[in-house]
């Protein structure tokens, strides 16, 4: 820790007060009454703190630091260690009160400047798109927190900041699981996190709660980022409206995925539902793409249906994203259908879909409409290679 003293010398304070002669020695009683402030400040500095949090070690940032400070005497090394060495210090003395934010500001220890405390709170609570990607769908126990090396040798971060990462999520779930509320303002407001960075654990607090399948083999080339996109749309349409649930943003909305069950009757009306889809859609596609969806418009209404249908069954909802690559991404790629062919597509087949009878019912259309927004938005956030 580094400190920025002020003292002060009765000597050398009296020469400085104007009006005193050169030569005159201060009495006793004729110094005037002085205020002296010591400050303590704590200093951060960024990039030591940021290999601090990336779990290297002290000599390895001293290493870091030393190559990049220009060399004076002989000396700088051993400055460079000092240095280093007490930053890695107080940080090890900050960690237990990051665990808490809030009382980081309370605290009385250390003297930290807003803007240094947010600094240090927003980068302890950054995480590595990877890391969390390797955790989404696992149960965060002891013992999975000690077979984290295999997280860090897929991941090439260190074992150190896997094992951080790992508490923070922990940590925020734990904190937030059973709370009332917004979650995402519970996050934001407990850990004093930014907007950003309180949806990203939201999104993981979410699908931790869903008990959503990410781990299978078909599901590997799916990023951190893909997840964190359809979970916001979940959690956007899916959960139940603001002010009638306890956990708002966590909650399923039932009502939604039993009225979602009444699209079924899309299934006795796809002649018509395929000609008004292959009219809408032929202008934009071409030629070897309209035939092929002239072709395959059966398996892929029914798909798309079906899937909605069974929402309502918990099993169901675990294996959303494994059905979704199954049963609609993997056919749509085996005919090269572009990402352009995917959006003309899902946009006609929600829009035709009202124009039928059957979905003239006032719930079942508000149903259709949350879900189709949902799936388009994972469909193509999820159909890349």
């Amino acid at each position: 820790m580094q400190t920025c003293n002020i003292i002060t010398i009765a000597e050398s304070m009296w020469k400085c007060l104007p009006g005193v002669l050169p030569g005159l020695v201060p009495v006793i009683g004729m110094v005037p009454d002085v205020d002296v402030f010591i400050s303590n400040y704590t200093i951060v500095d960024p990039q030591v703190y940021q290999l601090w949090v990336d779990g290297c070690t002290s000599q390895d940032a001293v290493d870091t630091v030393h190559k990049q400070v220009p060399k004076h005497g002989d000396n700088t090394l051993e400055l460079v260690k000092s240095d280093v060495s007490d930053h890695y210090r107080t940080y090890n003395l900050l960690e237990k009160l990051l665990h808490n934010p809030p009382k980081l500001a309370e605290q009385l220890h250390f003297q930290i400047e807003p803007l240094t405390r947010q600094l240090l709170i927003e980068k302890y609570y950054e995480f590595d798109d990877p890391v969390i990607r390797e955790l989404l769908g696992k149960k965060l126990s002891s013992r999975y927190r000690k077979d984290l090396d295999e997280v860090s040798d897929k991941t090439n971060i260190s074992v150190k900041s896997c094992r951080r990462q790992f508490d923070n999520v922990k940590r925020i779930y734990k904190t937030v699981e059973d709370m009332q509320g917004s979650l995402i303002k519970n996050i934001r407001h407990l850990f004093l996190l930014p907007e950003e960075l309180a949806k990203r654990y939201g999104a993981v607090v979410f699908m931790a709660n869903m008990k959503v399948e990410t781990g299978k083999r078909k599901l590997q080339y799916l990023t951190f980022n893909d997840f964190y996109e359809c979970a916001l749309a979940i959690m956007h349409s899916w959960t139940c409206p603001a002010g009638t649930s306890e956990h708002e943003e966590c909650d399923l909305d039932r009502e939604f995925f039993l009225d979602l069950r009444e699209i079924r009757t899309l299934l006795d009306k796809e002649k018509e539902l395929k000609h008004l889809v292959c009219s809408k859609i032929k202008p934009q596609l071409l030629e070897k793409a309209y035939q092929e969806l002239e072709n395959n418009f059966r398996t892929y209404s029914r798909s798309l249906i079906t899937l909605g249908c069974n929402l309502h069954r918990q099993r169901d909802l675990k294996f959303l994203f494994i059905e979704l690559v199954e049963k609609c991404i993997e056919p749509w790629r085996q005919v090269s259908w572009t990402s352009n062919d995917l959006t003309a597509f899902l946009s006609a087949f929600k829009t035709c879909a009202l124009q039928l009878d059957c979905l003239r019912e006032q719930d079942t259309r508000a149903a259709w409409e949350r879900y189709m927004s949902v799936l388009a938005c994972c469909l193509l956030k999820m159909y890349h290679s």
